[in-house]
C-alpha cells in the first residue's frame, strides 16, 4: 500500500482500516493483539518516513508486526495469519522482501541495526536502519551490549521505543513535559546542533566546560538520560497514535543522520476499548466476541502448565526452601501464583534467562531448591549459564522446562524441539519428563529430593491420557508399562508416552511399551533385559531427532554391542512450521493413525 503522498487526514483512515482488519481476523483466527493494535500510527509513520523495501525495519521480537504486513502487501492473505501454509505471525523474509528479519525472541533488534548501519557504510549505500523496540524487550542486557557500541560508533540508526507500559524513567514534574516537547521539535534540535558546532570552534576550553555543564543539568530533569549518557540521541516523549507527531519526530530523527532514539507513548489495545491498557490476557488471544469481548471457550483437560503450578505451590507450602523464577512469564509458565503467594520466594527478572539462571546458581549454593520455569525455545538464551554457572558447579537447581515439543501457531521461533538436545551433553544435568498429570506432580517431588542439576520437561496443552498406574521416580529407572507378545518394543519419553500407547492400541499386534522416563542417565540395566525379548525398538518423542532420545540409546547399544532395529519418530533437521498443533503433526507424519502405518 503506497502511502507516500496521502494527507494526514486520509493516513487516519489507513490507521482505522488496519485497526479494524487486525480485530476482525484476530476475533475469527487469534493471534497478537493488544500490542499490535498500540502501534498501528508508529508503523504508517515509519511506512510514511521510510522505504520498508529499501530501508532495514527490524521489529523487535515482531508479534507488533500486523500493521506493516497489512501495509506490504499481504491485506487479503492477512486472513491466514497463524494458520498452517499461511501467514507468520513475526516477520519472515522469505513472504516479503520488505520483512527484514525473522524474529520471534526478545532483543535482537539494536544488534541487527547495528549489523546494517555498518554493512550499509562500508557498501557506501543512502539507507537507514530503524527498529521498533518495546520498552518490555529494553529488560535484556542485549539490548545495552548493541546500544554501548551503537553510542561508539555513530552511525545512523533510528529507534523508535514503543512505551505502552512503562516509562524508562519517570519525567519531573511540568519542567521536563515542557524540555521533552522541545527535544522534539526541530526548532530545539537544531539549536542543539549550532550550539555543539559553535562550542567546538570557537570557545575557549573553561566556558566549554561551562556550556556541557549545563547541557548535562537539562539532560538530567528529562527520561533519555540513560540514552543521552551512552552517546545516543533522544527525543520524546511523543504521542504514539498522533499521526502528524509521529511523522514530524521520525522525519527529524532521520535527518539528524546519527544514533537516535524516539520515545514514543502508546496504549496497548488501542481502538478496542475492552483490550485497552496494561492487560496481559491479551497480549496473544484465542477467538473472541468483538461485542463484548468474551472469549470463545472451548472444553478441554487441565493444561500440565496448570498441573505444575498446582504441584510446586504445594512443594511451596511443605518446603520453606523451595524458589523460583520466571523469566516474563509469569502466568505463561503458572508461577504467578507462586508470586502472589509468596512474593519474598518466587520473582520475575523479566527478559533476562541469563540472569535468571546465574541468580538461581547463587541461592542453591546457599541452601535453597531453585526451580526456573521458563519455556523451551527461550531457555535456549541462557545455554552458557546453565553449563557454567549450574552444572560446573553441579548445583541442585531444576529447570521446569514449559512448552517442551509442538506449540503450535508461533511456529518456527518457538518449537520446543531442542532442550533435550543441547541439555543431553552436560555434564552432571539429569533429563527426565513424566508422561501425564500425575507423574508430573511424582516428577516434582523427586526433582526436589534430587541434589543434582535437573531438567524437567512438559508439554503445551494437556496430556494425552495414559490409563497405567503411576509409580514414583527413581534415578535412571524406567517403567515397563505393558508386556508384548511379538518381537516390537515402543518406547515413549515424556508427553509422547501417550502417542506411544495409542499407536499401541492402534496396531493389530500385541506390542509391549516402555516409559522410558530418564533420557539422562538411561536405565541400562532394563534396556539390555528387553534387547533379549525384543529386537524392533521404535522411539516416541516430542524432540529433535539429532542429539536426542533415539540418539541416546542408540549410543547405549553401540557402546554395549547390542544388536536391535531401532526406528524413532523425532523430529527430522529442520525448523517446524508453524499452525495448529494436530495440523502441524500431521504434516510429520506423526498421528498415532499415521505412526500405526510407518510402524508396519
Amino acid at each position: 500500500m503506497d502511502i507516500k503522498n496521502k494527507s494526514l487526514e486520509e493516513l487516519e483512515v489507513v490507521s482505522q482500516d488496519i485497526r479494524d482488519r487486525i480485530i476482525d481476523v484476530v476475533s475469527r483466527k487469534g493471534g497478537h493483539f493488544s500490542s499490535t493494535l498500540g502501534a498501528v500510527e508508529l508503523t504508517v509513520g515509519m511506512h510514511y518516513v521510510f522505504n520498508p523495501f529499501q530501508d532495514p525495519i527490524i521489529f523487535d521480537v515482531s508479534h507488533q508486526c500486523y500493521p506493516h504486513k497489512l501495509l506490504t502487501g499481504r491485506w487479503d492473505e492477512f486472513e491466514t495469519i497463524r494458520q498452517f501454509g499461511g501467514l507468520s505471525g513475526f516477520t519472515k523474509p522469505n513472504e516479503s522482501d520488505a520483512d527484514y528479519f525473522v524474529a520471534g525472541h526478545s532483543s535482537t533488534s539494536i544488534s541487527l541495526a547495528v549489523g546494517a548501519a555498518k554493512s550499509i557504510k562500508l557498501k557506501g549505500e543512502d539507507r537507514i536502519p530503524v527498529v521498533m523496540i518495546g520498552d518490555g524487550s529494553m529488560t535484556a542486557g542485549m539490548v545495552y551490549e548493541a546500544l554501548n557500541e551503537l553510542g561508539d560508533l555513530k552511525l545512523p540508526v533510528v529507534i523508535i521505543l514503543n512505551d505502552n507500559e512503562m516509562s524508562i524513567a519517570k519525567p519531573i514534574g511540568a519542567i521536563s513535559k515542557h524540555l521533552s516537547k522541545l527535544l522534539a521539535g526541530k526548532t530545539y534540535q537544531g539549536f542543539k546542533g549550532r550550539v555543539d558546532s559553535f562550542i567546538k570552534k570557537n570557545m575557549p576550553e573553561g566556558t566549554t566546560y561551562i556550556a556541557k555543564r549545563m547541557e548535562e543539568a537539562m539532560k538530567l530533569i528529562t527520561p533519555g538520560i540513560l540514552f543521552e549518557e551512552m552517546g545516543i540521541d533522544y527525543i520524546g516523549p511523543i504521542d504514539g497514535h498522533n499521526i502528524e507527531e509521529v511523522i514530524d519526530t521520525l522525519q527529524i530523527a532521520k535527518e539528524m543522520n546519527k544514533p537516535v532514539i524516539v520515545h514514543a507513548r502508546t496504549v496497548k489495545g488501542k481502538g478496542y476499548k475492552i483490550a485497552e491498557g496494561q492487560h496481559e490476557h491479551w497480549h496473544g488471544v484465542g477467538p473472541f466476541n468483538v461485542e463484548d469481548g468474551a472469549f470463545v471457550k472451548k472444553a478441554a483437560p487441565k493444561a500440565a502448565t496448570a498441573v505444575f503450578a498446582d504441584a510446586l505451590t504445594q512443594l511451596a507450602c511443605k518446603h520453606e526452601n523451595v524458589v523460583g523464577v520466571t523469566a516474563a512469564m509469569p502466568s505463561g509458565t503458572g508461577i504467578n501464583k507462586l508470586m502472589d503467594k509468596f512474593p519474598d520466594r518466587f520473582w520475575d527478572v523479566a527478559i533476562a534467562e541469563q540472569h535468571a539462571v546465574t541468580s538461581m546458581a547463587a541461592m542453591a549454593k546457599e541452601g535453597f531448591k531453585p526451580f526456573i520455569t521458563i519455556y523451551s525455545t527461550f531457555l535456549q538464551r541462557g545455554f552458557d549459564q546453565i553449563i557454567h554457572d549450574v552444572c560446573l558447579m553441579d548445583l541442585p537447581v531444576v529447570f521446569a522446562i514449559d512448552r517442551a515439543g509442538i506449540v503450535g501457531n508461533d511456529g518456527e521461533t518457538h518449537q520446543g524441539t531442542f532442550d533435550i538436545s543441547y541439555l543431553r551433553f552436560i555434564p552432571n544435568m539429569v533429563l527426565f519428563a513424566p508422561r501425564d498429570n500425575r507423574t508430573l506432580e511424582l516428577g516434582l517431588d523427586f526433582a526436589y529430593s534430587l541434589v543434582k542439576p535437573c531438567a524437567i520437561r512438559y508439554p503445551r496443552g494437556a496430556y494425552t491420557p495414559v490409563s497405567y498406574e503411576s509409580t514414583p521416580f527413581e534415578l535412571g529407572k524406567s517403567e515397563l508399562l505393558k508386556e508384548g507378545s511379538t518381537n516390537k518394543l515402543f518406547i515413549g519419553y515424556g508427553a509422547s508416552v501417550g502417542r506411544a500407547c495409542e499407536t499401541e492400541k492402534l496396531h493389530d499386534e500385541d506390542i509391549a511399551v516402555l516409559d522410558l522416563r530418564f533420557v539422562k542417565p538411561l536405565d541400562t540395566q532394563t534396556l539390555t533385559a528387553l534387547a533379549s525379548k525384543y529386537d524392533d525398538w521404535y522411539v516416541f518423542s516430542d524432540s529433535q531427532k539429532q542429539g536426542g532420545v533415539g540418539s541416546a540409546i542408540l549410543e547405549f547399544l553401540n557402546d554395549s554391542k547390542i544388536c536391535v532395529s531401532l526406528t524413532t519418530f523425532e523430529y527430522e533437521d529442520d525448523f517446524i512450521d508453524h499452525g495448529d498443533t494436530k495440523v502441524v503433526e500431521e504434516s510429520l507424519g506423526l498421528l498415532p493413525e499415521q505412526l500405526v502405518k510407518r510402524v508396519k
